[in-house]
């Protein structure tokens, strides 16, 4: 059976772009779940990653050209080939990747998880498809890998993890070795650098070369409210290293931040721009009430004043602010998102076994590895043609599902559904999603020949359903709204609910 739905706008997400002055800018940069951020630059150009964790396709990549503002371009991991998401879920998937660029190539590295497998991926054109993935096989068991060049030479950097075995390896240990480039194999010994500052969670090693000291760079206190980042140095790319007595260098976990809407911070990275300005780029979540937060880690940015010789000072004091006063790049505006989605059929570049051959917009995901074969635009012009499965969405599995990020606290996001060929048992309709036993929908289902629309709440092994009122016709407007407190769905005043649905202009959604 056939599915069709138009202007859907998933998991209770609009795009919203940035709001920047000439000479400061908005925090966050990529908002909502952009978690894990590294960038790289080369020439003019900036480009940026995150972690995508059980969604694909994987490793979103992003390209400025003033760091403040950043449209997508394509993603890392667009092929089953390339990572198996099976059985993936929200502690899962493709952890913390790392972008770097050295002798015109661009390389991103990362660990899919449970596995924990390390490796890479390459491409002469980022916006384009990547290889197939160069594994690293002498540091199966960690997390957090990055690569550095140094005088011709690259080096493989990761975080030793507690289930580690291989001899001399500590748990949480910095470690670092000669790499093969084109094979991923080592390359003499495994160096220890040492464990940080004594944080707990030690994350996101990466290492710069400046001014004859080698800086190496980790976060530590766990991506939760205590998260922060510190700094340490050398003359040695294998240490000794010294920490700066100024750590951290980042953190919101202070009374100065307490009240601060943005807490978290860490998981950094730095770059130099062409003027040779040093700016940060960092994880952080905005708060939802007292310090949670429901649109995961975004990411942020901050200035770094890097002296000759001296230690980074990020943004004055450690701290950033949703409202950054201070001096930018040549700022160089992009096209808005758009808060409506036609589904015009694109097309890209790509092999058939790619996402990206199925012709959707950027930033639309799955969840696990998709059947592409359940996803069209093609067959029925102007609208995306879904094809059922029995998986559904509090299943660790590859459900038809297809959502963008929340990126507001206050929003409204209304799917028009065509439920002509909805049969008997068949479910559709639009959810706000944050992990298998965790989401709230709004569903269509066809129950002895009439359909019946009702809302779900999912929140771990407690599940609720309202009563359900039965729809005239076929075509239906289903809405969620949310606002720093609360999700919206239709209640028990279905009547009231169901002349107003049917009254909905397409709007498709609005965002505050």
């Amino acid at each position: 059976m056939i599915l069709s739905m138009k202007q859907l706008l998933l998991t209770a997400l609009l795009l919203q772009s940035l709001s920047i002055c000439g000479q400061g800018f908005t925090n966050p940069v990529l908002p909502g779940f952009h978690a894990d951020p590294s960038v790289c630059r080369t020439g003019d150009d900036f480009y940026l990653v995150n972690s995508t964790f059980q969604y694909f396709p994987g490793v979103p990549v992003f390209h400025s050209k003033d760091l403040v503002n950043w449209e997508q371009i394509g993603n890392c991991l667009t092929r089953p080939t390339q990572v198996d998401l099976k059985g993936t879920d929200g502690n899962s998937g493709i952890y913390a990747p790392t972008i770097r660029y050295n002798n015109g190539r661009f390389y991103m590295v990362t660990t899919v998880f449970p596995s924990r497998r390390h490796f890479y991926v390459w491409t002469d054109d980022p916006s384009k498809e990547w290889s197939d993935p160069v594994y690293i096989e002498f540091a199966i068991g960690s997390c957090d890998p990055t690569l550095f060049w140094d005088e011709g030479k690259c080096y493989f950097l990761w975080k030793a993890a507690a289930d580690e075995t291989r001899p001399g390896i500590k748990p949480g240990e910095i470690n670092i070795c000669e790499i093969d480039v084109n094979t991923g194999k080592r390359i003499g010994d495994v160096h220890h650098l040492g464990t940080g500052l004594g944080g707990r969670y030690p994350e996101g090693p990466h290492i710069y070369k400046k001014d004859g000291y080698y800086y190496m760079m980790l976060a530590e206190g766990g991506t939760e409210h205590g998260h922060h980042v510190n700094i340490l140095r050398s003359k040695s790319l294998f240490g000794p290293y010294e920490p700066n007595p100024a750590n951290p260098i980042l953190t919101h976990f202070s009374m100065k931040m307490q009240n601060s809407p943005i807490q978290g911070l860490g998981h950094a990275d730095l770059v130099q721009a062409p003027d040779s300005s040093w700016w940060m780029i960092c994880l952080g979540y905005r708060t939802s009430g007292y310090l949670q937060h429901v649109m995961g880690r975004e990411t942020m940015l901050a200035p770094v004043r890097w002296e000759q010789g001296g230690w980074p000072v990020v943004n004055g004091d450690g701290t950033l602010q949703t409202d950054m006063k201070c001096e930018t790049l040549p700022l160089v505006p992009i096209a808005k998102d758009p808060i409506r989605e036609e589904f015009n059929y694109v097309t890209r570049e790509a092999s058939k076994d790619s996402y990206h051959s199925l012709g959707l917009p950027m930033g639309w995901m799955s969840v696990c590895n998709p059947d592409y074969t359940n996803y069209s635009l093609t067959e029925r012009k102007g609208w995306l043609r879904l094809h059922p499965t029995t998986t559904d969405l509090s299943m660790k599995s590859n459900p038809t599902f297809i959502a963008q990020r929340q990126t507001e606290l206050n929003f409204t996001a209304t799917a028009l559904l065509d439920l002509s060929h909805l049969t008997e048992g068949m479910q559709a309709g639009i959810t706000a999603y944050a992990a298998p036993l965790n989401h709230y929908d709004v569903v269509a289902e066809k129950r002895n020949g009439i359909i019946h629309i009702k809302s779900n709440v999912r929140l771990g092994q407690t599940c609720h359903s309202e009563k359900a009122a039965e729809l005239n016709g076929n075509m239906v407007y289903l809405r969620i709204t949310s606002d720093k407190d609360f999700y919206y769905m239709p209640s028990r005043n279905w009547q009231k609910w169901n002349i107003v649905s049917s009254a909905l202009k397409p709007l498709a959604a609005s965002q505050e």
